[in-house]
């Protein structure tokens, strides 16, 4: 079985969730003797971690034609030039406070057979040109390639997948990994939502990684519940030797919390509940970890609290610099406002450390071994921090539990699940 797969980033080079949740699938695929993947990204780095049985296309390097894609793919749908430096993170309103709007005219490589379309391989400049461009890409690897199915990625790569399936005739299946209604604490983009929901519209399935997803796609986007299936996230096993580095006693305890500093994540909630620990006890430090467009108002916030000597931010960190961080920490604190699912808490568990979710995630219904409670409760938040650093024997169950938990999560299942997707699909293209 080939499958043609859309992507937007993949490890190492990544700004969220989103390229692990790929390479976790990808990895776990290739792993089944009969499913080859081919998968396309907008540009690659070189560095990409490639698993056995994938091909892995950059579609920068890719020779198109002049014609264009029919008209008919996108119903009611206009892409224009944005003359601005457009990431998916940002609400219009706080993108005009943060940036300067810029623009350059899209460079195209001149080839013998054709044209080659230069991509940024990132989120800005210029993102919906090369969400449009991307889709140009894609229907000269539909006809060049062999494939049974095409899955694509959350949206950045719904209009690309939809030219595959224009071009092949061949089963689309979209997965959700976040809504914009997730990504923008419900100030939607409109354009985001248009691509979203026509992506969702023509797609033959559409797997979710949450209940949570699920129930925003019937309720906000009108999608039939029997289109949809959930199939959970799972995280990739660690080494002993990476087991054996982790945690050393030391005087001071470390709470993290690692992701986008942005609405969906409830930064200012971390801060409140900070300020709440810090006057309770004098032997904690906070860690922000992470980048986003509500960094400087955070930083700002912590000063106003009185807290910048307790209350530190690293900026963006990469893979090993994670692995670091959690390392050092003794407990980890994810109080999303709206997490479709959320990998790093299962990371955080695999590393030893305690865990503190909002229930308002995807991930808290999957796992039992954590603190759960409301993004908004940071008194009940605060509780659970200050009774886990307090109490050694409460802290040393969570940890091990958790980390028997979080074993018996990894890729194996989800990647079988998908797998079967695959083949219902192919059985009803076939009768």
């Amino acid at each position: 079985m080939n499958v043609l797969m859309f992507g937007w980033e993949f490890p190492p080079n990544i700004s969220g969730g989103l390229g692990t949740a790929c390479y976790g699938i990808v990895k776990g695929l290739s792993e089944c003797h009969d499913v080859h993947v081919t998968f396309v990204i907008p540009k690659s780095q070189g560095n990409e971690l490639l698993a056995d049985k994938l091909q892995l296309i950059s579609a920068d390097k890719v020779n198109i034609g002049n014609e264009s894609i029919p008209n008919i793919i996108w119903k009611n749908i206009s892409f224009h030039h944005v003359q601005s430096k457009l990431v998916p993170y940002l609400t219009p309103e706080i993108f005009s406070q943060t940036h300067e709007l810029v623009y350059k005219d899209e460079l195209i490589e001149n080839k013998s057979k054709g044209v080659r379309i230069k991509f940024s391989g990132k989120y800005g400049p210029n993102l919906f040109d090369e969400i449009n461009n991307y889709a140009l890409v894609a229907k000269t690897i539909a006809l060049e390639n062999q494939f049974e199915l095409i899955h694509a990625h959350d949206w950045l790569t719904f209009p690309a997948a939809v030219a595959a399936k224009k071009i092949s005739g061949k089963p689309l299946i979209v997965h959700v990994h976040s809504t914009d209604y997730d990504r923008s604490g419900g100030a939607i983009n409109p354009d985001i939502f248009a691509i979203e929901k026509q992506g969702m519209e023509e797609a033959d399935k559409i797997i979710v990684v949450s209940n949570r997803i699920r129930d925003r796609l019937t309720e906000q986007y009108n999608i039939p519940d029997n289109k949809i299936i959930t199939i959970y996230n799972g995280i990739e096993p660690q080494t002993d030797e990476h087991d054996q580095a982790l945690h050393q006693p030391r005087k001071n305890k470390i709470v993290t919390f690692l992701g986008r500093i942005t609405i969906q994540k409830g930064p200012e909630y971390f801060v409140d509940v900070a300020r709440m620990i810090i006057h309770r006890m004098k032997n904690v430090h906070f860690v922000m970890a992470g980048n986003g467009e509500m960094r400087n108002n955070i930083i700002e916030l912590s000063a106003k609290y009185g807290i910048s000597n307790r209350l530190h931010f690293t900026g963006f960190l990469n893979g090993p610099e994670v692995t670091e961080m959690l390392r050092r920490s003794d407990l980890f604190i994810m109080p999303s406002v709206s997490e479709p699912f959320g990998i790093v808490p299962l990371e955080a568990m695999q590393a030893n450390v305690p865990v503190i979710i909002s229930l308002q995630s995807g991930v808290s219904e999957v796992i039992r071994n954590v603190i759960k409670t409301d993004f908004w409760d940071v008194h009940a938040m605060a509780d659970a921090i200050h009774g886990i650093l307090k109490y050694k024997k409460l802290s040393a169950t969570l940890i091990a539990e958790g980390k028997q938990e979080v074993s018996k999560l990894s890729w194996n299942n989800p990647t079988s699940q998908i797998k079967q997707v695959y083949l219902n699909e192919l059985l009803k293209t076939a009768s």
